[in-house]
C-alpha cells in the first residue's frame, strides 16, 4: 500500500485495525435534521467519546474544527426532494478533499438502483484518482432500489461490499445483515475491511450494541454510526460505550454500564 494512504489510514483505523466512524453527511440528504444544527457542538462531544474520525460533506468541513478527529470527506450527494434519492452524484473532487485536509474521502452508491451503472462507473474512476494522490476510499455500498427486496440479506450484502472492493475501495460500508453468522460470510467475502452502518436510529440503545458487538464477533473492521450516536440523547457517552466494544472488547453489558457512567456526569 501506498505511503500516504498507510499514514491516513492510521489516522482512522487503531493499531487494532478496528474504527468507530461517525457520518454527519445527512445535512445535504434531509436537511438540519436533529443532532445537526449545531456541528461544532456535535463534534466537540464526539472527541470526547473518543470517536476515531467524522465524515462530511465539504461546505461543513470548512467550517468546524475537526480536532484530533480523522476527517472522511463525503463526495457524493443526492436529497429527499429530489426526483431519485437513490441516484448519487458527484459533488466533491479529490482535490478539494486533499486540501481540506482529509484522511479519506468517502461515496455512496447504491446496487439495484435504475442509475446503478453511473455510480459504479465513478466509483471505479474516483478509485483511481484517490490512489494516485494517496487518498484511502471508504465506499458506502448499500443494495437499495426497486430491484431490491430485502436490503440486509446476506447474499445482496455480500454481493454490494464486494464490488465495492473490486472497483478499487480501501474499505467498505455496507448493512449489517442481522446475525454474526451471516454477516462473517460478507467479511469473509471481501478482501478489504468492512464496517457497518447503523441503519435507521433505534428505540433500544441495547440493541445497537449488541448488533456491534456481533458485528466484530463476526470480524468487523469497525463501525460508521450517525444518526443513532448523533441523535442520542448524550452522543458522548453514546460513543464511549462503541469504543468500548470496537477497541477494548467490552460486552454488551460493560459497554452498558459504560454509558451509564457517563451519561450521569
Amino acid at each position: 500500500m501506498a505511503t500516504g494512504k498507510s499514514r491516513r489510514l492510521r489516522r482512522i483505523f487503531g493499531d487494532d485495525g478496528k474504527t468507530v466512524i461517525i457520518p454527519m453527511d445527512h445535512g445535504v440528504t434531509s436537511g438540519p435534521i436533529q443532532g445537526l444544527v449545531n456541528m461544532q457542538g456535535v463534534i466537540d462531544k464526539l472527541v470526547a467519546g473518543g470517536a476515531d474520525a467524522v465524515v462530511l460533506h465539504k461546505g461543513v468541513a470548512k467550517n468546524v474544527d475537526t480536532k484530533r478527529l480523522g476527517l472522511i470527506i463525503h463526495v457524493s450527494a443526492s436529497t429527499t426532494i429530489g426526483p431519485d434519492a437513490n441516484w448519487k452524484v458527484k459533488v466533491c473532487s479529490v482535490e478539494e478533499a486533499i486540501r481540506l485536509g482529509c484522511d479519506a474521502i468517502s461515496i455512496h452508491v447504491n446496487l439495484g438502483a435504475d442509475h446503478e451503472h453511473e455510480m459504479l462507473a465513478e466509483l471505479s474512476k474516483l478509485a483511481d484518482e484517490c490512489d494516485a494522490w494517496g487518498v484511502p476510499l471508504l465506499a458506502m455500498m448499500y443494495p437499495r432500489g426497486p430491484r431490491v427486496g430485502n436490503e440486509h440479506d446476506q447474499q445482496f450484502v455480500a454481493h454490494v461490499a464486494r464490488v465495492g472492493a473490486e472497483l478499487g475501495a480501501d474499505v467498505v460500508k455496507t448493512n449489517y445483515t442481522g446475525d454474526p453468522e451471516s454477516f462473517r460470510k460478507v467479511v469473509e467475502g471481501c478482501p478489504v475491511p468492512v464496517v457497518i452502518s447503523g441503519g435507521p436510529k433505534v428505540d433500544s440503545t441495547r440493541s445497537l450494541l449488541e448488533m456491534v458487538y456481533n458485528a466484530i464477533k463476526a470480524g468487523c473492521a469497525g463501525v460508521s454510526i450517525g444518526r443513532n450516536v448523533f441523535q442520542h440523547e448524550n452522543p458522548t457517552a453514546i460513543t464511549k460505550a462503541l469504543v468500548g466494544i470496537v477497541h477494548k472488547g467490552l460486552s454488551v453489558e460493560e459497554a452498558i454500564a459504560l454509558l451509564n457512567e457517563h451519561a450521569c456526569l
